[in-house]
């Protein structure tokens, strides 16, 4: 799949796309709303592992096709699944996968395109940044049918946007508005429906010319600071800085700023 530079290619349940230096995913279970399918998720990991080792990729993407981003799990297999001894699960498959995306080393961004709800508005909060089309809306519908969260609906939310509208969200299993997202903190950025695509691309666009080394860095620095108390996030960020100055990253983007030109990074 990392070899697939400005074609495409369609494996059952999601499509691969690079465009210039960004990684696009695309969901293609269009008739069930793009919900979650253990085969979906396989995919997903192939995809997401490939992006994540090719180093002409800066950035991965997110999106789904027709009126869902993601509707969450795909309940009727939930309901009717059978599981063999030693072969991950469901749960197993969006723990792993959703991982990647949560503690890979490049910018993955969700392009919510329509309704995110469930483990899709997990799928969401599992991104580095969010960008919505105007008609989206996103929601933790769980309770409307009487499912557990259980990649951070309940753990996670309430970090992204307060306790009370995350109970709230939780509680009612109601949709929002992408804009009310984004007053809210969760969404990025909110653009027209036909918008969409073109300014994802414009923003990974500008993160191909950034030092991959360093936001791979600035990635795990962040997430970490939210488990350790302030001191030792300051600490961490120090230890970083410090290996940082040794990279050939560093070292291009200085020399450059001297000679007045665009730095040439590497990613290390």
């Amino acid at each position: 799949l990392s070899g697939l530079v400005g074609s495409e290619m369609c494996i059952r349940d999601r499509s691969v796309e690079r465009v210039a230096r960004t990684e696009w995913i695309t969901f293609q279970r269009t008739d069930q709303m793009n919900a979650m399918s253990t085969q979906m998720l396989r995919e997903m990991t192939m995809a997401l592992e490939a992006a994540m080792a090719d180093d002409a990729v800066r950035a991965v993407v997110l999106t789904g096709s027709g009126r869902a981003f993601c509707a969450g799990a795909d309940l009727k297999e939930v309901a009717g699944a059978t599981h063999e001894p030693g072969e991950p699960d469901l749960l197993d498959l969006v723990d792993h996968t959703f991982g990647l995306m949560r503690h890979g080393p490049k910018p993955v961004i969700a392009a919510v395109n329509g309704l995110a709800m469930a483990g899709g508005l997990e799928m969401v909060m599992a991104c580095d940044l969010v960008f919505a089309a105007e008609s989206a809306k996103l929601g933790d519908a769980h309770s409307n049918f009487g499912v557990f969260p259980g990649a951070g609906g309940a753990a996670i939310l309430p970090r992204r946007i307060g306790l009370n509208r995350a109970k709230y969200l939780l509680f009612s299993g109601e949709n929002i508005s992408a804009r009310e997202m984004m007053d809210w903190g969760l969404v990025n950025t909110v653009v027209p429906d036909a918008e969409l695509h073109d300014a994802v691309q414009a923003f990974t666009d500008k993160l191909a010319d950034k030092s991959p080394a360093v936001l791979r860095r600035m990635k795990t620095v962040a997430n970490r600071s939210l488990n350790v108390d302030e001191t030792a996030a300051l600490a961490e960020e120090m230890l970083n800085l410090r290996a940082h100055m040794r990279s050939w990253d560093m070292r291009e983007g200085l020399t450059a700023f001297n000679e007045k030109r665009k730095p040439q990074f590497r990613g290390y």
